[in-house]
């Protein structure tokens, strides 16, 4: 049994994972200037939406909801790293307790509702976290005599956004356009969030009729503040789709030039698990992530894949644990690749542990 093993077990799983979030993310970040300078994890690099990603594993969106921890998170040795999921209006979430753990599962259940600071925030943290790393490199030039210098690059940033809840559907596209304006100068990469289970009537605007003029605005929305440099944009899906839903939304993407698709959010079901069933009622509502999505987040991969074709880029998430699964994500399709679940439950090594393998078989 590794070290972490022992301390999760016998110590994280006694206290509310919530807190236990919160302690270990302060962790993250203050060791941020030290791990920035451990051994950078060798990997293949992947190119995709115009983007070269280091390699093919990034921290899903959940984790940093803020953009308050991203170098110190890349240090740890993901590739990428979506924030979010922001909303246009900074909101409190959901009544606590609001995030469960089912160890039996290796999964977690959270109903946290887009607990966030709201796009205005978000985009002034974003814009002194880019200024830092400016500094950062010009420092770098002064010491070593040029005159320029790149520095250490900042890890790629996808920005995650989703529906502020107190906005009714009808108005949910001028919800997402204000964060669309005001976070995409910022991102290398933009995800409309239309699949949490934890904000009411979110996951109807998944259905096409709906999907479509909301991507449009939020891509319009996009192109006016980066008119010169058109950021990627993807939409992010739920494993509960039917599966021609999901073709459905494949040829939206295809038809509208959508950037990719991230294929899977959490899901609703409670269907196969291990853990007892009063353990399961007792979590109540919310998204279950982890192990138990591994085989329904693989199969939307490959009905994705072979729907869309070679050149979208599809982002593989759900039940990702061991380097087998990464393969096999990878082999069914997905050019990238996201964790949250095994993070928590592997620990702050696991990263570099499935980049190094899936290194070794490139």
């Amino acid at each position: 049994m590794r070290p972490y093993d022992v301390v999760f077990e016998q110590a994280l799983t006694r206290a509310d994972p919530e807190r236990i979030h919160h302690a270990a993310f302060r962790a993250i970040r203050a060791a941020g200037p030290l791990t920035r300078r451990a051994v950078r994890v060798p990997g293949a690099p992947v190119h995709a939406m115009g983007l070269r990603f280091p390699h093919p594993l990034g921290l899903a969106a959940g984790f940093d909801k803020n953009a308050v921890g991203i170098d110190g998170l890349a240090a740890l040795g993901f590739g990428h790293v979506e924030v979010g999921t922001v909303t246009g209006e900074a909101q409190p979430g959901n009544p606590r307790p609001r995030l469960f753990r089912l160890t039996a599962d290796r999964a977690i259940v959270n109903r946290m509702g887009f607990n966030n600071d709201g796009a205005e925030v978000v985009a002034r943290r974003l814009t002194a976290w880019r200024d830092a790393h400016h500094e950062r490199s010009r420092r770098a030039a002064r010491r070593n005599g040029f005159a320029t210098s790149p520095g250490a690059p900042p890890p790629i940033l996808g920005v995650n956004i989703g529906k502020t809840k107190v906005v009714p559907e009808e108005e949910a596209a001028r919800d997402y356009e204000k964060s669309a304006g005001l976070l995409a100068p910022h991102a290398d990469y933009l995800v409309v969030n239309v699949s949490s289970p934890n904000t009411p009537g979110l996951r109807d605007l998944q259905a096409v009729e709906k999907l479509e003029p909301l991507l449009a605005a939020v891509r319009r929305r996009a192109d006016e503040v980066r008119p010169h440099d058109r950021v990627p944009l993807l939409v992010k899906i739920a494993p509960d789709l039917s599966d021609d839903d999901v073709l459905a939304v494949a040829d939206l993407a295809v038809a509208s030039g959508l950037d990719g698709i991230i294929a899977t959010n959490t899901t609703i079901s409670r269907d196969g698990l291990a853990s007892s069933a009063d353990t399961v009622e007792a979590t109540g509502a919310g998204g279950l992530s982890g192990r138990p999505l591994t085989h329904r987040s693989e199969a939307v991969v490959r009905m994705l894949r072979d729907r869309v074709g070679p050149d979208l880029t599809l982002i593989g998430v759900g039940g990702i644990t061991t380097l087998d699964d990464a393969r096999r994500r990878l082999a069914a399709g997905a050019d990238l690749l996201q964790a949250y679940t095994a993070f928590v439950y592997e620990g702050p090594l696991w990263p570099r542990r499935i980049v190094r393998g899936l290194a070794a078989d490139a």
